[in-house]
């Protein structure tokens, strides 16, 4: 009994010391994290300097399909919003990410993670980037927006050669339609929706139209009216057959016309003026 009782007492020791050097273990993860973080606030007066210039850029004149959200109170963590290409099984969505700058920057590359979850070969699951321009290719000259811009570029073309996700780059080199249909679920579930955009359309053809009237009110320096429609002529029955025929016609627009009970009288007044001419003619001829 007093063997069996020592060897469980040996174990649940054993497993004990275990426990605590795993948690150890963790506990120093998290505070290095930490630890390489809280550097990144600690950038030289120049440093920020020439970021708050470029955010500022960023901001008033965006790359297409990325939204950087700026914090003037800390520029060692820069925040992007990146619209899914056409095309990809990225669009519709809108992935949030990061890039974090080191006490260094810009001798040394940014890190970059996504904080939306998304299914990529070259982004692995705790969010974080790879591509080329962050790691051996990097060069201080290289700005934020070019950055960004190969960041978004890497969800159009990715490299399943140097992937994180080996899931996701195996797929996408064996079976590129089971890889998108993965891609899409991932954004449907996880990435944000577009915000509509404001169509103009409608809003500038009214602005069209209420600029030519401005103009034609301006020529003519009289409100503009509806157009309206001529009456057809009519022809007036005389006694002879040399008679011409007198068009009647709705006043034109424009134009001084006399209210529709006079142009009746005028008409009348042409026609006894017609009967006396006639008349004299008839008499004429007898002489």
């Amino acid at each position: 009994m007093k063997k069996r009782r020592s060897l469980v007492n040996l174990i649940a020791t054993d497993w004990i010391d275990r426990a605590l050097v795993n948690i150890c273990k963790r506990s120093s993860a998290a505070f290095e994290s930490s630890r390489s973080e809280a550097t990144n606030e600690n950038l030289p007066p120049n440093v920020i300097r020439q970021l708050a210039k470029e955010l500022k850029n960023l901001d008033e004149t965006p790359p297409e399909g990325i939204k950087v959200v700026v914090n003037d109170e800390d520029f060692s963590t820069i925040y992007a919003d990146i619209e899914g290409p056409a095309g990809t099984p990225y669009e519709n969505g809108v992935f949030r990410m990061k890039l974090l700058l080191s006490h260094d920057f810009p001798h040394s590359p940014p890190k970059g993670y996504f904080l939306t979850k998304i299914f990529h070969p070259n982004i692995s699951a705790n969010g974080e980037i790879c591509v080329n321009t962050l790691k051996k290719d990097w060069n201080p000259s290289l700005g934020l927006r070019h950055v960004l811009i190969v960041v978004r570029c890497l969800l159009i073309e990715p490299f399943p050669e140097s992937a994180l996700n080996e899931q996701a780059g195996k797929m996408l080199l064996e079976n590129y339609d089971e890889y998108a249909r993965h891609a899409r679920l991932y954004t449907g579930i996880h990435a944000l929706k577009p915000k509509p955009k404001v169509k103009t359309v409608a809003i500038f053809e009214s602005t069209t139209a209420l600029n030519v009237d401005h103009r034609n009110k301006e020529s003519t320096g009289k409100e503009p009216q509806p157009p309206t429609p001529l009456s057809t002529s009519s022809k007036i029955p005389s006694q002879d057959q040399n008679a011409s025929v007198i068009p009647v016609t709705e006043p034109v627009i424009g134009a001084s016309a006399l209210p529709k009970k006079e142009g009746v009288l005028a008409v009348k007044a042409t026609q006894v003026d017609k009967k006396k001419i006639d008349a004299r003619k008839k008499s004429l001829k007898r002489l």
